[in-house]
């Protein structure tokens, strides 16, 4: 089937960053970035690659610094674990919102998607940025496994459309990761016309305007 998705303006070639949808991805590595605005406001960042491209297709570079060096075999992309950063807060309701154990939750979930639940539960740290750091030893350079990639356009200093990358929350209608031989798959299906798996450029859009609700792994609509 042919398809102009991943294809570059004025070029017939792939592009080397991965786009949004239902894809194969392994995780090359996992950073916990706080955000520029916020020091207590973290995102767990998936860095992750996408299976083999065939034919006309150049990947990005492994090392910059290295014009020779090998190239990645498939697109790339750095992919939020939550649309919103994981922070301590208190929500309308009332519910306190606790940042380290939610990561730890997440990390619970990613670890019986990747089946190392034994690595992680083997990782033992004063703080949740010295465990995120013996996570990413633990889970980099994965299988690959099932992914539903959302994202939010933004729009760059030269007028270019971009996408932040995000996966979709968890909920009722599903998962946004899962093994790829998993049974009874509760995989969710991306939807453009879904806000929370795709949203639209708004002008008074920032890349940072989305991102102070606090991230949260488990609530009133969804559980782990």
């Amino acid at each position: 089937m042919l398809n102009t998705k991943d294809m570059s303006a004025g070029s017939g070639s792939i592009k080397p960053v991965m786009g949004v949808g239902n894809q194969k991805v392994k995780i090359n590595s996992i950073s916990f970035d706080q955000t520029p605005y916020d020091a207590d406001a973290y995102n767990i960042v998936l860095h992750v690659e996408t299976e083999p491209v065939k034919g006309e297709f150049q990947g990005f570079l492994k090392d910059v610094n290295n014009p020779n060096g090998p190239r990645y075999d498939g697109q790339v992309g750095r992919v939020r674990y939550s649309p919103y950063p994981y922070k301590d807060a208190t929500l309308p309701s009332g519910r306190e919102i606790s940042r380290d154990t939610e990561v730890l939750k997440a990390m619970v979930f990613l670890s019986e998607v990747l089946n190392k639940r034994e690595q992680l539960d083997a990782i033992e740290a004063d703080t949740i940025e010295t465990f995120m750091v013996k996570v990413n030893q633990a889970f980099q350079n994965s299988d690959y496994i099932n992914a539903c990639v959302g994202g939010r356009e933004w729009e760059n200093k030269e007028g270019y459309i971009n996408n932040d990358l995000f996966l979709p929350r968890i909920s009722k209608d599903g998962v946004p990761l899962e093994a790829v031989d998993k049974e009874s798959s509760r995989m969710l299906q991306f939807d453009s016309n879904n806000t929370n798996h795709f949203r639209k450029l708004q002008k008074q859009d920032s890349p940072k305007a989305a991102s102070f609700e606090p991230a949260t792994v488990s609530g009133e609509d969804f559980d782990l």
